[in-house]
C-alpha cells in the first residue's frame, strides 16, 4: 500500500486480511477430506475382473506393459492405465464372396462379385464363397502387430484362395476336390497370418458356394449331369461284371468238379469190374462148368424178371388151337444192376 506523507499505514485493512486467513484455515480440513474421497474413487476405478473367456491387456501411457489373466485385478486409474479385455475362446466368422443381412430373414445373401470371382488353373472363372473360422491365439500380437485385425484376414483369405485355385482345375473345385481345397487354403493362411504376426488361429475354412459364372452356368451343369450319367452306368456295368462273373465262374468249378467227380466214378467202376471179371476168369479156369452154370443163372436171374413168361403142359395144343395173346402185359420191374 503506497503511503502519502503524514499518513500512517491502515491497520484496519491489515486486521481483515489476517481474519481472512484465519478462515481459511479453519475450513482446510473439510477441503482435504474432499480430496481424499476424490483420490479414493479415482485408485477403485482401477479394479477389473477378468471373464473366463477373455485376457486382459495392460497398456501404460498407450505401451504394453503385461498380460492378466481371468479373474480380478487392479490397475493404475486412467489415464495413466488402460485396459483392454479381447475374447480369446470366442471363434469369429468372417464372409468372403458373400454377405449375409445380419437383420433381414434367414437366407438372405447379397453375392460379392468382386471377392467371389477366381481364376482356375486351367484357365475357367469359378464363382468360390467361402468362410474363415478364427480365433485369437496371442493377444499381445492381436492387438499391437497389426492395424486392422479383420481387413488383414480378409484379404489374406482372399489371396490365399486364389493361390490355391489357381493350381486347381475347376473340375476339382466342381466335385471330389473341395476337401484338399479347404485344407490346402487353411495350412497357407495360417502361414501367411504367422507372418505378419496376426496373433490369429485358423479353425476351419469352409467352401459355401462353388459354381460357374451365371452366363455358362447351365452349360456346365449339362456337362456335370452327362458325368454323372457315365459315371452311373460304369457303376451298373462294374456292378453287373461283379454279379455275372463270380456266377459264372462258380459255375464252371461246379462242372469241373462234377467231370472230376464222374471220371473218378467211372475209373473205380471199371476198375472193379476188372477185378471182378479177374476174378470170375479165376473161378473159372478152377471150375469151368460150375462157373458156367453159375453165369448162366445169374444172366436168367437178371434177364427174366423183365420179359413175359408163358408155362405150357407137354398136352398142351394137342385138342385145341393155342391162342397165346401176345399184348405185353405189365409185369414186375426187373431189379437193377448193383
Amino acid at each position: 500500500m503506497r503511503r502519502e506523507p503524514g499518513q500512517d499505514f491502515n491497520i484496519p485493512e491489515l486486521d481483515q486480511l489476517l481474519a481472512r486467513l484465519g478462515q481459511w484455515r479453519t475450513r482446510l480440513p473439510g477441503w482435504w477430506m474432499i480430496l481424499v474421497v476424490i483420490l479414493a474413487i479415482w485408485l477403485a476405478s482401477g479394479i477389473y475382473i477378468v471373464n473366463p473367456d477373455q485376457i486382459g491387456v495392460i497398456q501404460r501411457f498407450g505401451a504394453y506393459r503385461h498380460t492378466t489373466n481371468p479373474g480380478p485385478h487392479w490397475r493404475l486409474p486412467w489415464p495413466i492405465e488402460k485396459i483392454t479385455k479381447p475374447r480369446v475362446t470366442k471363434v469369429e466368422r468372417l464372409e468372403i464372396g458373400f454377405r449375409t443381412y445380419p437383420g433381414g430373414d434367414p437366407g438372405q445373401i447379397r453375392s460379392v462379385p468382386e471377392e467371389s470371382l477366381m481364376l482356375t488353373g486351367d484357365e475357367n472363372i469359378v464363382k468360390l464363397e467361402f468362410i474363415v473360422q478364427y480365433r485369437i491365439k496371442d493377444p499381445m500380437e492381436y492387438l499391437f502387430q497389426v492395424r486392422d485385425q479383420v481387413a488383414t484376414i480378409k484379404q489374406a483369405s482372399e489371396a490365399a484362395m486364389r493361390e490355391v485355385i489357381g493350381k486347381r482345375k475347376i473340375d476339382e473345385a466342381l466335385t471330389e476336390g473341395k476337401a484338399q481345397i479347404q485344407n490346402d487354403t487353411q495350412t497357407l493362411l495360417q502361414e501367411t497370418l504367422d507372418k505378419y504376426q496376426a496373433g490369429v488361429k485358423i479353425v476351419a475354412v469352409q467352401l459355401q458356394d462353388v459354381h460357374p459364372p451365371d452366363e455358362v452356368l447351365q452349360a456346365f451343369r449339362d456337362v456335370a449331369s452327362a458325368k454323372e450319367d457315365k459315371s452311373r452306368l460304369m457303376n451298373e456295368a462294374e456292378g453287373y461284371r461283379n454279379d455275372v462273373v463270380p456266377k459264372a465262374r462258380g459255375e464252371a468249378a461246379k462242372l469241373v468238379k462234377e467231370a472230376e467227380a464222374y471220371k473218378e466214378v467211372r475209373i473205380d467202376r471199371a476198375d472193379g469190374d476188372a477185378q471182378r471179371f479177374l476174378k470170375l476168369l479165376a473161378e473159372f479156369q478152377r471150375a469151368p462148368e460150375v462157373t458156367r452154370k453159375r453165369v448162366y443163372l445169374e444172366a436168367m436171374e437178371e434177364l427174366l424178371p423183365s420179359l413175359d413168361k408163358f408155362i405150357l403142359e407137354n398136352n398142351f395144343g394137342k385138342s385145341i388151337i393155342p391162342y397165346l395173346p401176345m399184348e405185353r402185359k405189365p409185369g414186375p420191374a426187373a431189379p437193377e444192376k448193383p
